[in-house]
């Protein structure tokens, strides 16, 4: 389509959301992006396998075993007749979906544990793609907007942040659906950033989704001239779990660990029987999730929820509780989104709240706009849980909570509230600052926040009242007077101009 030269990232985002776009027909967006991000995974995997027999046989000529024997030994492997390219010249076949799905099972099992399940969705489903003359049809364009791009003519890093466009553009289209999968990518670089990640550090996303919070929490540490690090994340939706695993592979990250599975009720990162520590804890969790308490949590084995158990009702705590007890004693970090209740809601919630508090982990809590995210058009706050401000950590000696009344940093957009790179670095510079800008921000110790029964919102400790300007209300009757008398005389020329025009007697 474009020859051998590579891709800006501009024009693969644009070709390959326009590829996808205009196959979809009649499928529901939450579902069809499992299909299209799918499709465009095995794309990139044919076109590298294409481009990697290429390179071997200039150099082992028509030595078909030597070469094989070097294809296994890659990143994966694709035997004969499973490729893009093989099933594109079959792409009229009537049973093309079934043929599809023939295919992608191949490749999982030359795989191993690589690439296991990770194709677990059918291309030759009518509850999903409609009927077989419907399905077909999309399933043929898709392959004709896909075989007129080669991905090995783009560099790594674009081929992931057009993964990451394209999850963000299903995500605009997903409604609440997107939750599930995306956190907008705005909140994600300040949550991310906030972070502050380290050489060498462990980082975990209990809720990880597609994986886009851990991607940039790694970007962090790659912006520092190193790799030293290491990425884990678990997520309870099998098909969001697959695109995780993919969107890590896209971007040279097959080493990252994820599990599929509820974190709540069986957590999954563990060494031995003792959960996994990590330097960094971050997450997006779904926002009061209901119904999330097993039968187990009350005798959880791993005594997450010692501070006390969050209501059935409103799962925000029990995460949070989770992800502290994965933050390393001393020195481990937790940042996480979360609805506004969570900052002030009492019974069972306060108490655990105040029980953070006591502890003196609870650092910085920055209040966000309304309308950033798709799933809800509520305000959400971050909080920033630092375990290095325990005793025999090196912070300590510090007790504040560093408040940021952020919720007016934004940019008015049609679908939704937008934060920009420049909302972004004032809300960095405050937390790095930690000086008191007034309606904006402000360092309160802990003996304030004992006085508000260990309330935590937002407003009550920075003020963020506006005193509205003084009317003057006899300059507004005399300007009054002067709009009735200039009105009068306009009534008066339009009588006259009527009469003139025999209209008016």
């Amino acid at each position: 389509m474009m020859g051998s030269r590579k891709y800006s990232q501009e024009e693969l985002n644009r070709t390959l959301w326009e590829a996808a776009d205009s196959s979809r027909a009649n499928v529901d967006g939450s579902v069809y992006k499992d299909y299209v991000l799918l499709f465009l995974f095995y794309k990139y995997m044919s076109d590298l396998h294409r481009h990697e027999i290429k390179k071997l046989t200039e150099r082992y000529g028509q030595d078909s075993d030597r070469i094989s024997l070097r294809l296994k030994s890659t990143r994966f492997f694709l035997p004969e007749g499973t490729s893009f390219h093989d099933l594109y010249k079959q792409k009229n076949a009537d049973n093309i979906g079934e043929l599809i799905n023939i295919a992608l099972h191949r490749i999982e099992d030359a795989n191993g544990s690589r690439l296991e399940g990770l194709f677990s969705i059918d291309f030759n489903s009518d509850a999903v793609l409609g009927r077989t003359d419907q399905r077909n049809k999309m399933l043929r364009n898709l392959m004709d907007d896909f075989a007129r791009i080669d991905l090995t003519t783009a560099g790594d890093d674009v081929i992931g942040n057009a993964y990451m466009y394209m999850i963000e553009r299903f995500g605009s289209d997903a409604g609440k659906k997107a939750g599930e999968f995306f956190t907008v990518k705005s909140v994600a670089t300040l949550l991310a950033k906030l972070a502050k990640p380290q050489p060498g550090w462990r980082t975990c996303d209990p809720t990880c989704g597609s994986g886009g919070l851990l991607l940039l929490a790694g970007a962090e540490i790659e912006a520092q001239c190193s790799k030293d690090y290491a990425l884990y994340g678990q997520e309870s939706i099998g098909s969001t779990y697959n695109l995780a695993r993919m969107n890590m592979f896209l971007h040279g990250k097959d080493s990252a660990r994820l599990e599929w599975g509820d974190t709540l009720n069986n957590p999954l990162l563990k060494e031995g029987d003792s959960l996994m520590r990590f330097d960094l804890v971050v997450a997006n969790p779904p926002f009061s999730l209901k119904k999330w308490k097993g039968d187990n949590i009350e005798n959880d084995p791993y005594n997450r929820f010692h501070r006390g158990i969050p209501p059935r009702t409103k799962g925000d705590y029990a995460f949070i509780s989770h992800m502290v007890e994965t933050a390393n004693a001393k020195e481990g970090k937790v940042v996480v989104i979360v609805p506004h209740g969570v900052l002030f809601r009492g019974a069972s919630e306060g108490r655990i709240r105040q029980s953070l508090l006591r502890e003196n982990i609870v650092d910085t809590v920055i209040g966000l706009p309304a309308g950033l995210f798709h799933t809800t058009g509520i305000p959400v706050a971050i909080l920033v849980l630092d375990r290095s401000r325990e005793p025999g950590g090196k912070n300590e000696d510090r007790r504040d909570v560093f408040f940021v009344e952020a919720s007016k940093l934004y940019r008015s957009a049609k679908a939704q509230n937008i934060m920009d790179d420049e909302h972004i670095e004032k809300i960095l510079e405050a937390v790095e600052d930690r000086k008191d800008i007034e309606k904006f921000c402000r360092s309160v110790q802990p003996e304030e926040i004992e006085e508000n029964d260990f309330n935590l919102n937002i407003t009550r400790y920075v003020d963020t009242f506006e005193e509205e300007e003084e009317i003057d209300i006899e300059a507004n009757l005399k300007e009054l007077e002067e709009i009735d008398r200039e009105l009068e005389k306009l009534e008066k020329q339009m009588n006259e101009h009527l009469k003139a025009l025999g209209i008016l007697k």
